[in-house]
């Protein structure tokens, strides 16, 4: 049928509207997810807002040069398409005002043989502001295997060919430092030499501001699940910190900083399961603050801790000269676990304040080859020089279910004799041995009310 008049008028209308909007003709007959240099002209040219990697070439073999072009481009939304092969790349380095979006079934891998920096991570975020990673279904994965014993678990030479690698813990799958507004939610993240996300300082600021973490896996990672060494401002839901192991502390969360001037304000788990973790499922350590830096504010809430490795929840090292402020577990449950339910170390009882809220210990402290200060609560005086006085904690209508012969809460001083003071609130116990707490001889204002509950 030949164009009529109308036709042709209608068919120039639509060439030049596509032209005037900046969309080529070669851009729109292209396969999307193929290379395609007229689109990347128009993204960098500010024509387009939203970027395909693809657009600049995808390598099965490697293909940081496209991602990471793509990333630097200026594109307010890059996304990675699910091209059926995995997304092998270098490291790479991410961008301020940006949104990466992982299709369903991305993979990027760690490509093998390279990360021999001792920091090397998968994707890293230094200095950046208001940075988005949305991956619901997407996998980011390293070689853990490799940086551990320096060769490929395979019939292969590889310390021939490529040497060892250096040993390291710093190998992460996510560096977020010195960053305000992220954003990363539905991402598994795997198989790291280092920390699942680690969140912390750069030279221009000490910590991270208002991050949010939500829907994400972090999984067999060498160090931590989850490292959080400065934030103010960190939110994280239903998320899972799972099967950490190779180099101490082996945590699902880590909150450790290194330096006084490090915060840790607004902290909040809700809604998250740290499972079969080496190390313990939920650990702070905050050794490093003083009371110049100021109070930390820490929350826990409606989490889960298993594991037949490892130890429930531990705080520790908040010193007389540490900071003021509150932690708190509420409504919480830790059951089925190798090592202590709870365990609070070297805490002073004038500084902040550790309140466990309506939370359960069920079936912990499985290790039975271990002395009663494996019990299901321990508390434990290591380094005298800490604290004077060890205390501080509150327990509100919490429970303990145990069903072996000893105490349900214990205090071990392995140096000085200071005694516990300011233990408070109501634990229930419920045991078919009956009720045991051994806090030791010299208490001071401990007003803790033990309720027997029958089996």
């Amino acid at each position: 049928m030949p164009f009529t008049m109308n036709r042709k008028i209608f068919f120039l209308f639509g060439f030049f509207l596509c032209a005037f909007a900046g969309v080529s003709v070669y851009a729109l007959d292209a396969p999307i997810n193929a290379r395609n240099p007229q689109a990347v002209q128009e993204v960098i040219a500010g024509n387009r807002t939203e970027a395909n990697a693809a657009w600049w070439g995808f390598d099965r073999e490697d293909s940081t040069e496209a991602l990471q072009a793509a990333i630097n481009s200026g594109a307010k939304r890059v996304i990675v398409p699910n091209m059926t092969k995995d997304w092998i790349v270098r490291p790479i380095t991410l961008a301020s005002h940006q949104e990466l979006v992982l299709e369903d079934g991305v993979v990027i891998t760690a490509k093998r043989g390279e990360y021999r920096g001792t920091g090397d991570s998968v994707f890293t975020a230094s200095d950046l502001m208001n940075v988005t990673i949305r991956g619901y279904g997407a996998t980011v994965r390293m070689q853990k295997e490799d940086y551990i014993v320096g060769k490929v678990l395979v019939d292969f030479d590889w310390d021939r060919w490529f040497g060892k690698y250096e040993k390291a813990e710093w190998r992460m799958t996510l560096r977020i430092v010195g960053c305000t507004n992220v954003d990363v939610s539905g991402v598994t993240l795997r198989d790291s030499g280092g920390d699942g996300i680690y969140i912390g300082r750069t030279q221009k600021q000490p910590y991270c501001k208002n991050v949010r973490i939500r829907d994400v896996v972090c999984d067999n990672h060498y160090r931590q699940g989850i490292s959080i060494i400065g934030a103010d401002g960190l939110h994280v839901e239903n998320s899972v910190f799972k099967n950490t192991w190779g180099t101490p502390p082996s945590s699902g969360v880590d909150i450790e900083p290194n330096e006084a001037d490090e915060r840790v304000r607004d902290i909040v788990f809700r809604n998250c399961l740290f499972a079969d973790n080496y190390g313990d499922g939920i650990e702070l350590f905050l050794a490093h603050l003083t009371q110049e830096s100021g109070d930390v504010s820490i929350r826990f809430e409606n989490c889960r801790v298993t594991s037949s490795r490892g130890g429930g929840i531990r705080v520790s090292k908040v010193a007389d000269n540490g900071p003021g402020g509150l932690i708190e577990f509420r409504n919480c449950v830790v059951e089925d676990t190798e090592a202590y339910g709870i365990k609070v170390q070297d805490k002073s009882s004038e500084k902040a304040l550790v309140r466990f809220n309506k939370c359960t210990l069920r079936n912990t402290a499985n290790n039975r080859g271990y002395t009663a200060a494996w019990a299901p609560i321990w508390f434990h005086v290591y380094r005298s020089n800490v604290t004077a006085k060890f205390g501080g904690i509150d327990l509100i209508d919490c429970l303990v279910e145990d069903d072996e012969d000893r105490p349900a809460m214990v205090l071990e001083q392995t140096e000085g004799d200071s005694g516990i003071s300011k233990i408070r609130g109501i634990l229930s116990v419920r045991n078919p041995y009956g009720v045991k707490v051994d806090l030791g001889k010299k208490q001071n204002g401990v007003t803790l009310t033990i309720k027997e509950i029958a089996n």
